[in-house]
């Protein structure tokens, strides 16, 4: 019986340690990524502005090409929403919030099965070799200890999807016509 004793107090520690640890972790988090591609802004901006040109690109669309998407609000402007429901990729909403024509667009996310939602940027800027292309998104987490230690990860998670997709989005605006 001591042994069994032993056990539970040192598993009652682990608990403990995790969970006061967890408060020692940031809950905010950004995820950013930037890309050069050999065009003006102008040729990227459309790519980036039409919710719907984001499956040409984004590779949360190739991975599931049952995903189901639907589109509402006014196109290619302040309040166009995308929804989306998928098996593998998970279920979302993102909605344009802010825009700066060939510039930038600023969008919110959720996603409802986590009640998780952030904020994203995609900044397009001149450069000498072509345009700057940044994505970004930023958010934060509640006090679980369980997504507070998830944030540890988000960039290694988030991160490749974006430089995947945007080395996609180069691609197709520079092979473009």
């Amino acid at each position: 019986m001591g042994a069994l004793k032993k056990l539970l107090v040192f598993v009652g520690v682990v608990i403990v340690v995790f969970v006061a640890s967890s408060f020692l972790i940031p809950k905010d988090y950004t995820v950013e990524r930037s890309i050069t591609i050999d065009a003006d802004p102008s040729e990227v901006y459309p790519y980036v502005v039409d919710l719907r040109e984001w499956q040409k690109w984004g590779v949360w669309f190739q991975r599931d090409p049952n995903m189901e998407l639907n589109y509402s609000g006014p196109d290619r402007a302040i309040g166009m929403r995308s929804e989306w429901k998928s098996e593998t990729e998970g279920n979302g909403e993102m909605e344009i919030t802010q825009l700066e024509h060939n510039k930038r667009v600023l969008y919110s996310l959720y996603f409802p099965e986590f009640d998780m939602g952030s904020t994203g940027v995609v900044d397009i800027k001149q450069v000498d070799n072509g345009t700057q292309v940044t994505w970004t998104d930023a958010g934060s987490v509640d006090n679980n200890p369980v997504n507070r230690f998830f944030v540890l990860f988000i960039d290694s998670l988030i991160g490749p999807d974006f430089e995947m997709g945007l080395e996609n989005l180069k691609t197709l605006v520079e092979n473009k016509g």
